[in-house]
């Protein structure tokens, strides 16, 4: 395809897809006839990979998740098939400014964080590497939320608007829909039972297909919306009463409404159970659909399908899928267990009991009640071939996915070498004393191609142009930048490199935030969910002890430094939402002194997503790591900044672990307890305490505080995030505070050394090409899924 041949193929969408001509297009039609063309070009290497895989009965891959976090998709997809320079000239040539059409692009509001990025990047990944496979999740209408800040600093949650617009890259499939049901009714029925659910709602898919580096293969992310089995009740509607009218559609479209709805309150807890298994259920049936299209002996289901659970939200999936074997199948229980195991793998994501589900027995009785009777039957068998078991999936009156998706997977992944040993001893250490062949670590990567090809075009090609084309899908050979960063020359392209991509964030900031910031100088950036163990706080504290050290001493010699946060708290999650609070407000009082603010700037740009990570992470000079150790699972955050020449000022956690390992000890910024020092210091009742009476620093920011320098001479604003830290603090942000304010002034001595800091950088950057998810898809398919590349 050339310039042109694009071109003819953007005007035709215009007129007949748009119903536009170029005189009379907006910068959405535009965008909308770019997009379509483009999809165009996805098409034949979808279509040519289905048929491959088909012809070769293929095993396939199926990846559940609540979240996929892929952001705009137009601009990847532009560049997996090569046609970058193309679009621009074709984009430009008919009148319109390509950045601006490429920035029209809602950002897909499928995901929170970490997991649902991760499943992004694995789905590019496994296109790349021509594993045939399918993503499964929700078409969420509103996603999370969108996130601003009130006048006092506050979080406020708007709903996403995403598809407001039409979503240009989906295809509609109502031929492939299934009827969901829940509630109701079981009747046995010999070695089977008819479930007859209360209330069902239809599943309808949505396609997108994801198209791999260099469009050699392609895959497809299938999206469930919920509908309605009966739209409209015209009866109602003729009577007058509107409401009862739409009342199906109404309650229906609240499963695919919003992810992860506030579970604070029952109705909360009842949805997000719904939804989990709306999707789980409905991306089942699809499964097994395409299976005896292919095949009528289920026995030969584990040699065909994989299934990976990404966390325990598709935890279910073991439960639902020995339902359909058994009592639409007839399949005998233990074998249909068996098999459904034989085709499941599980991810674990986290450390954090609150964050393996549980559900109440009562609750799932109640929405799921065959389901339950399943979930009681698998724990059963699980005991009698387990006799010296110490716990139960069913306990306490509750249902706890994570056991139910450990027994019911063959294999089970942690997520860093560090994580998958902190799984074996801490939250599975009885089941893996069971089956200690289950546990596998499979440490997350990113994909190579969105975070450094396309968000950082500039280090991009100074990578090409010094080692050569090819690395984007052989990431490892960023170490033959090594002889490279040895020459001044190479290091101050670098740095240049840096310097612009610094250079267009502070613009953005003072277009979108009205600040202005130095671009000289270091921009120390923590972007991420809001929670307390990834300590945010301990951030702020630092950078509130920070701010009054300068205060007192203005002529020191001090490295000037942009403090940048970015992430969202979940709307129920109280604690997360006063730190942002804090965050803002001390923001308003640093930015506005006179006496600091040439030195120590922090800004928090609302409603982070995709897209502001691809602005932030090129520009960042320090990355913020900063997680009570034992508790972050991976990160893979940590892993972009290093890709992209930031360095990491981080804990001894999650991937951290290996990042240090790769990119040098002394390019790399350590601080803080060990995960065993940690479960040693709690268990002294005084240790935060003590620890602030130990340290000036710490005692006098939190008295900044609660002295109401933050909250305009309010003393009590703050006192759950005071009081937490001076009474309980079980991620130890007080014990760790000196050591990551020593830390701290360890990176300032550096930053002074711009030349040493920018080889420094340009290690990490070397050094990072093992975090590439193709090697870590790679080791899914060997160590897990059992599945052979096609290309």
């Amino acid at each position: 395809m050339n310039a042109n041949e694009l071109r003819e193929s953007i005007l035709r969408h215009l007129e007949f897809s748009q119903g536009k001509d170029l005189a009379h297009s907006s910068t959405f039609d535009m965008r909308m006839a770019l997009t379509l063309a483009i999809r165009d070009r996805v098409i034949e290497p979808w279509f040519r990979a289905t048929r491959a895989t088909y012809a070769a009965q293929s095993k396939r891959v199926y990846y559940l998740s609540m979240e996929f976090l892929i952001g705009r998709l137009l601009e990847d997809a532009v560049m997996n098939l090569g046609l970058t320079e193309m679009a621009q000239e074709a984009v430009t040539g008919l009148g319109f400014d390509f950045r601006a059409v490429l920035d029209d692009e809602p950002d897909a509001a499928l995901g929170n964080g970490g997991l649902g990025r991760l499943a992004a990047c694995f789905l590019d990944s496994m296109s790349t590497l021509g594993c045939p496979a399918y993503g499964y999740g929700i078409r969420y209408e509103h996603g999370l939320f969108r996130q601003s800040f009130g006048p006092d600093g506050r979080q406020v949650e708007d709903a996403e608007e995403w598809l407001r617009q039409s979503h240009g890259w989906e295809f509609e499939r109502p031929e492939a829909s299934f009827r969901i049901g829940f509630g109701g009714s079981v009747a046995e029925s010999g070695r089977s039972a008819v479930w007859t659910p209360e209330s069902a709602v239809m599943a309808k898919a949505f396609d997108t297909p994801v198209v791999g580096w260099q469009a050699k293969w392609a895959n497809t992310l299938r999206l469930w919306s919920a509908e309605p089995l009966r739209a409209f009740d015209l009866a109602a509607f003729n009577a007058g009463d509107f409401t009862a009218a739409a009342a199906p559609e109404a309650l229906a479209r609240t499963i695919s409404r919003v992810l992860y709805p506030d579970d604070t309150t029952a109705q909360g807890k009842e949805l997000r159970l719904k939804q989990e298994f709306f999707f789980t259920a409905a991306s089942l049936r699809d499964i097994l659909r395409r299976f005896s299209a292919e095949n009528s002996d289920l026995s030969a289901l584990p040699s065909r399908v994989a299934i990976q659970m990404n966390d325990t939200h598709p935890a279910i999936a073991g439960p639902e899928l020995v339902r359909l074997l058994t009592d639409e199948r007839g399949m005998e229980f233990e074998t249909a267990v068996d098999t459904a195991r034989a085709c499941l793998g599980y991810t674990n994501h986290t450390l954090l009991p609150e964050a393996l589900e549980r559900w109440s027995e009562s609750l799932m009785g109640a929405v799921l009640p065959r389901h339950m009777q399943i979930i009681e039957r698998i724990d059963d068998l699980h005991a009698r071939q387990h006799p010296t078991r110490k716990s139960s999936i069913v306990e306490n009156g509750e249902v706890k996915m994570g056991d139910l998706s450990f027994i019911m997977a063959h294999r089970v992944n942690g997520v860093s070498a560090l994580h998958t040993e902190l799984v074996k001893s801490t939250v599975f250490a009885d089941l893996h004393a069971l089956h200690p062949e289950r546990i596998v670590n499979e440490t997350n990567g990113v994909t190579p191609r969105r975070w450094l090809k396309g968000s950082n075009p500039g280090l991009s090609t100074l990578i090409t142009e010094t080692i050569g084309e090819g690395w984007e899908d052989d990431l490892e050979r960023l170490v033959e930048l090594e002889p490279a960063i040895e020459d001044r020359a190479f290091r101050d392209r670098f740095a240049a490199v840096k310097a612009k991509n610094k250079a267009h964030l502070a613009d953005w900031v003072k277009g979108e935030m009205g600040i202005a910031l130095n671009p000289d100088a270091m921009f120390d950036v923590q972007i991420k969910r809001f929670h307390e163990y990834k300590r945010q706080h301990l951030n702020i504290l630092e950078t509130i002890a920070l701010w009054q050290e300068i205060r007192q001493n203005p002529t020191a010699d001090w490295a000037p430094r942009v403090k940048i946060f970015g992430g969202k708290a979940a709307p129920g999650y109280v604690m997360a939402k006063e730190i942002i609070h804090l965050i803002n407000n001390v923001a308003r009082v640093v930015n506005a002194d006179p006496l600091t603010r040439d030195l120590l700037t922090v800004v928090y740009p609302a409603n982070y997503n995709v897209t502001m990570a691809e602005r932030l992470i090129p520009a960042s000079d320090l990355s913020e790591q900063i997680s009570t150790a034992g508790k972050e699972a991976s990160g893979t955050g940590n892993m972009k900044f290093s890709l992209n020449g930031a360095l990491t000022i981080g804990t001894l956690d999650g991937a951290n672990v290996e990042i240090r390992e790769l990119v040098g000890p002394e390019n790399f910024f350590l601080f803080g307890m060990t995960a065993d020092e940690v479960v040693e210091r709690r268990r002294h009742p005084d240790h935060a305490s003590s620890a602030i009476a130990a340290s000036p620093r710490l005692s006098g920011a939190i008295d900044a505080i609660e002295a109401g320098t933050f909250s305009e001479g309010d003393r009590g604003m703050y006192r759950m995030i005071t009081q937490n830290l001076r009474a309980h603090d079980y991620f130890t942000v007080c014990a760790d505070f000196d050591s990551y304010w020593d830390a701290q002034r360890r990176v300032d001595h550096a930053w002074f050394d711009r030349d040493h800091w920018t080889r420094m950088a340009a290690l990490n950057c070397a050094r990072s090409g093992w975090f590439s998810s193709d090697r870590t898809i790679k080791g899914y398919m060997n160590d897990i899924w059992n599945v052979t590349p096609m290309i």
